[in-house]
């Protein structure tokens, strides 16, 4: 694939798609592509995260340590967290078929917002929308929980 593949890749991958062109571009130089056996584990529960991935093609079985397990497919963003914080992995994430992803290293995403404001601007919007989203939904289930715990 081209830069500007990878670009328009970008585009369409929520979270993503709102830094704007110019700054994706930085991301699609920087991101390393990374072939996947089916079967391969690409990171496991507990590792420390140095980034994310976005899978381009393929899909990928996350499991938790609980036993939950879903499966996800290309556009997906895994570890937007580690995108800008130390963090661990949540999940274990195992190739279910060949597939390819993309590699975009911690250091190259703060670097890009670092030299993109409006996209850090857009970016710190949406997560703030996204974190007073599921502050309201806590709240419900407390609520909801509150009504049926015995008195």
């Amino acid at each position: 694939m081209t830069i500007e593949d990878d670009i328009s890749f970008f585009e369409r991958v929520p979270t993503l798609n709102t830094l704007g062109r110019q700054a994706l571009r930085i991301l699609a130089i920087g991101a390393e592509t990374r072939y996947i056996h089916g079967g391969e584990v690409l990171f496991n529960s507990g590792e420390e995260a140095a980034g994310g991935f976005v899978i381009q093609e393929g899909r990928f079985n996350l499991s938790s340590d609980d036993g939950r397990d879903i499966t996800v497919g290309p556009g997906t963003l895994l570890g937007e967290v580690a995108l800008f914080t130390e963090t661990m992995r949540p999940t274990t994430a195992t190739a279910l078929e060949p597939s390819t992803v993309l590699v975009i290293p911690r250091p190259l995403f703060i670097k890009m917002l670092d030299s993109f404001p409006d996209a850090a601007r857009n970016l710190r919007d949406i997560l703030a929308s996204r974190l007073d989203q599921s502050a309201r939904e806590f709240h419900n289930v407390r609520v909801a929980l509150d009504a049926h715990e015995p008195k």
